[in-house]
């Protein structure tokens, strides 16, 4: 508060130097990842639990081959049932503390925009932690396809062997990618907001957009079977054009709002009908 009661003394309209854009992204950091090893110590806590969800998709494959489950999961060296505690808690901590490092990116974008526009943008402040959280559930909805069909290719007989930190890192990232994915119209409705991308040049890039959310969506589910794909391409190519329509209201309500102050400003003797 005192920094930002001093930039405004500096200067009336929020503009900064260089200096203090990266002072304010500093402290923008620090605050969302004190709240990231915050929420990672529910993780930690709470880690045998998250361990045994995680690893749930293994234990389907493994009832359905009757093959132990020891086979399947291996910690191979001496640090890595602690490095993946720490790899495990970490994403809990991103996961939980989503509304802060969401807000404190929002709030460094911020003093960027008009008074009326950052009323508009808390609006969608507010939708990015749910359709945050949607896309990692989505995620871990769809991760067991992925597993089943990417351990699918094991000859008959033979046992996975899977590196715990190579299958959770994986699985992580795997959610991960779904929750950041359904971030996108909330990124293109804040650059609207900001009045860098029009809905008009969002809707006349609609091809090459459809087609990399479907190359990410390929990159990001490396299963063989179109489904994972198609989960995670299909809502984001829907959020994508719901994002289109709602930069089309803001600048309709841009426009209008520009209309009516060159109407005010203009002398009287021209702005009177005749």
């Amino acid at each position: 508060m005192a920094f930002r009661r001093l930039r405004k003394q500096r200067d009336p309209e929020g503009r900064m130097s260089l200096g203090d854009h990266l002072r304010e992204l500093r402290n923008r950091l620090t605050i969302a990842l004190i709240a990231i090893v915050v929420g990672a110590g529910i993780g930690w806590w709470k880690y045998d639990a998250i361990f045994q969800r995680l690893e749930a998709p293994i234990q389907q494959v493994a009832a359905e081959r009757g093959t132990a489950l020891s086979t399947l999961i291996n910690f191979s060296g001496i640090t890595d049932a602690f490095s993946i505690l720490i790899t495990v808690g970490l994403f809990v901590g991103v996961v939980i503390a989503s509304p802060v490092w969401l807000y404190q990116i929002w709030a460094f974008i911020v003093p960027g925009l008009t008074s009326r526009e950052k009323k508009t943008a808390v609006l969608f402040i507010v939708t990015a932690v749910p359709l945050f959280l949607a896309g990692c559930a989505l995620g871990y909805l769809t991760l067991p396809k992925a597993v089943h069909a990417l351990l699918g290719f094991t000859p008959e007989g033979a046992t996975n062997i899977l590196p715990a930190d190579t299958y959770l890192n994986f699985v992580l990232k795997f959610i991960l990618a779904f929750g950041l994915a359904f971030l996108l119209p909330v990124f293109l409705v804040g650059l609207n907001a900001a009045g860098v991308l029009p809905a008009r040049s969002m809707l006349r890039g609609w091809r090459p957009a459809v087609f990399l959310i479907f190359l990410f969506a390929a990159i990001m589910t490396p299963s063989p079977d179109p489904w994972s794909m198609l989960f995670l391409a299909l809502p984001m190519v829907g959020l994508f054009f719901g994002a289109v329509g709602v930069g089309a209201l803001l600048d309709r309500r841009r426009a209008k709002r520009d209309v009516s102050v060159a109407w005010r400003n203009l002398p009287d003797d021209q702005a009177s009908p005749i």
